[in-house]
């Protein structure tokens, strides 16, 4: 009890994540100030780099999927409000009177261009109260240095987050029926709607610093572990098939075509020449034109044995995928598991709950 106060309350923090951030900021911050004083060179009347930046730093490394740590966030809300900041200090005089209003014109400004970022406050203050420097730079402070160090920092945060392969910026990928039809995948189908989300967020009258759409893809992966956790005792070992039917990648597409149609399955892996899993192809791959099936393969997903058996339901209702091949450490097929095989065992789980259910009632 006595460290909770030390605790972060971000969800998903780790401190991997936070040693990252702290890498990040210092290359960040340190690469912008060097390059912008390449480009304005230096003085005592030169802003080379402002204090806004260090609070921009923080969310681009430390949260980067908040909206508020976008790139059109972080270079619109520091432009925009920095321009409101001297702009205000123009025509108001009174120091205290000015960054109040500048501070406030510069939440206006951005919830309407949709940049709201937290350090554009500070920007804006800072024209109100940056002292000679920002003076002399008059209008042009908002684009040199605030815009310039904005892009530097985006630019460098991009690199950094490419190179330690963070998503960034962050995009929500909808759900999408690949069967291009307008019905949602099956698991927009179950469970709670997207106007089920709208309601939650209207009754709650909050603003939180998440995307919607990412509410609503965290709450599935919730019912998901949910459900995972529900039958954890039901493994990938338990429901597997175990004579699996596979092509070796040198095989003919005839030959593949062959096998699928004689078994009556949708999925065929494949393996090399050590019997270790390579791929997957199904009458999809095969209507390309090849000689063997290795050149047309498509990657196989896999799990191994001790894999909870209900984790497969995001690859197996994916509308791509229809088995998993499962694999030991020097991926060896063990096993195959098919929608078939996961929605009987669901089925299963489900009738072996119902009495309990009842005698609970």
């Amino acid at each position: 009890m006595a460290f909770r106060l030390f605790v972060p309350i971000l969800a998903g923090a780790t401190l991997r994540e936070r040693l990252a951030a702290c890498i990040g900021a210092t290359i960040g911050i340190a690469l912008t100030g060097v390059i912008s004083g390449l480009a304005m060179g230096s003085g005592p009347h030169v802003a080379m780099l402002v204090a806004p930046m260090g609070a921009s730093a923080v969310l681009l490394f430390a949260v980067p999927s908040s909206p508020l740590a976008q790139p059109w966030s972080i270079i619109g809300g520091n432009t925009i409000s920095a321009l409101v900041g001297v702009t205000v200090a123009h025509f108001v005089h009174n120091p205290v009177i000015a960054s109040g209003l500048a501070v406030a014109l510069a939440i206006a400004a951005m919830s309407f261009t949709r940049s709201l970022h937290p350090p554009g406050g500070a920007a804006a203050l800072t024209g109100v109260l940056g002292g000679p420097a920002v003076i002399s730079a008059g209008f042009l402070f908002p684009f040199v240095p605030v815009a310039l160090n904005s892009i530097i920092l985006v630019t460098l945060g991009f690199l950094f987050h490419k190179l330690s392969r963070r998503n960034y910026p962050h995009v929500h990928v909808p759900m999408a029926n690949s069967h291009g039809t307008a019905d949602l995948p099956p698991a927009g189908r179950v469970g709670f709607r997207p106007e089920d989300v709208d309601a939650a967020l209207a009754a709650l009258d909050e603003t939180f610093d998440i995307d919607r759409d990412d509410i609503e893809r965290l709450l599935r992966q919730v019912e998901l572990q949910a459900m995972v956790r529900a039958h954890r005792t039901l493994l990938c070992q338990d429901i597997m098939s175990r004579d699996v039917i596979s092509v070796p990648e040198n095989a003919t597409a005839e030959e593949a075509r062959k096998q699928l149609l004689d078994h009556n399955i949708r999925t065929l892996p494949v393996v090399d020449a050590e019997a270790k899993l390579v791929g997957a192809v199904g009458l999809r791959e095969l209507t390309r034109t090849t000689d063997t099936v290795k050149g047309v393969m498509s990657k196989a997903g896999t799990a191994s044995p001790e894999t909870p058996a209900m984790s497969l339901l995001p690859v197996l209702t994916d509308g791509h995928s229809h088995a998993v091949v499962i694999v030991d450490a020097g991926r060896h097929i063990l096993g195959l598991i098919t929608q078939t095989d996961l929605l009987a065992a669901a089925a299963r789980a489900q009738a072996a709950d119902r009495p309990q259910l009842k005698a609970v009632a």
